[in-house]
């Protein structure tokens, strides 16, 4: 997002976490549901997009706009942070978008918080994603853009009956929707890095040969906490192919200290010569 709607995001999101203290989890659910369901809207509908984002019009009159469209249709406090959205100044139409979306995501994941899943959740959002980059069929099946949504919902559904919590399966079905625009895969990692940064958390994404040991992994994070400056959620991937050591990705930060990394870098040396 540009600056202007970084700001204007920023006020609905505090707007939202004013509104989810003391809230019951239900009654969030609820909301984030409306919420995105308004994304839906959006999605559908560039007109209203636009007429929403039009800096020509004042604030006020946008929140009006989408006051006559969606009242009674959702929810009175989905509407008001919605309208806190709408309200602000925006880049272009497609961030607004944006911003609805995250903003119903951000209200799914405040819900999971105030019951008291969210750690479970953000846990089982990369396990889910774990299995699926690690079985080529299931991670084609879940991925084709050529397959409607639904029924590689009702796939994702049953591969988690059972295994995983509700909202995590919701969030599921929101990164096969093309969360933010994304991958199925690229939106379930982006999810997982929403519920840690909700926790105040970073998320640290390591690539090992064989399994870190409890004490290893707690080492590792106490290392990387004191680096970031807050506390560190360690994913390990194992893949044998990086033959020892350890890769280390934290946001745009990569430490790469594999041995499949060192005999690339020998291999290219020796080929330069």
């Amino acid at each position: 997002m540009q600056a202007a709607s970084r700001e204007s995001y920023k006020i609905a999101a505090e707007r939202l976490d004013a509104y989810v203290r003391g809230a019951e989890p239900s009654a969030v659910a609820t909301t984030a549901d409306d919420i995105l369901s308004v994304a839906a809207l959006l999605r559908r509908e560039p007109r209203l997009r636009r007429a929403l984002s039009d800096p020509a019009r004042s604030g006020e009159d946008r929140a009006g706009l989408l006051e006559s469209v969606l009242s009674g249709k959702i929810g009175a406090d989905a509407l008001a942070l919605v309208g806190a959205l709408v309200s602000g100044r925006w880049s272009a139409p497609s961030e607004l978008l944006d911003g609805t979306e995250r903003l119903g995501i951000e209200a799914v994941l405040a819900g999971a918080d105030i019951a008291g899943e969210l750690g479970e959740v953000e846990d089982e959002l990369f396990r889910f994603g774990q299995v699926v980059s690690g079985t080529p069929e299931l991670s084609n099946a879940l991925s084709d853009p050529m397959a409607p949504v639904q029924q590689r919902a009702a796939l994702a559904d049953e591969l988690l009956a059972g295994k995983a919590r509700p909202v995590t399966g919701y969030l599921v079905g929101a990164a096969l929707a093309g969360f933010g625009g994304r991958s199925f895969v690229g939106a379930l990692t982006r999810l997982v890095e929403l519920a840690a940064d909700r926790r105040d958390r970073q998320v640290a994404y390591v690539t090992v040969a064989a399994p870190l040991s409890d004490e290893e992994e707690q080492r590792l994070g106490a290392r990387l906490s004191a680096i970031y400056g807050r506390e560190v959620s360690v994913r390990q991937t194992v893949n044998p192919d990086v033959l020892g050591g350890v890769s280390v990705r934290v946001g745009s930060d990569l430490y790469d200290g594999t041995v499949l990394r060192r005999l690339n870098e020998t291999r290219n040396a020796l080929a330069k010569r």
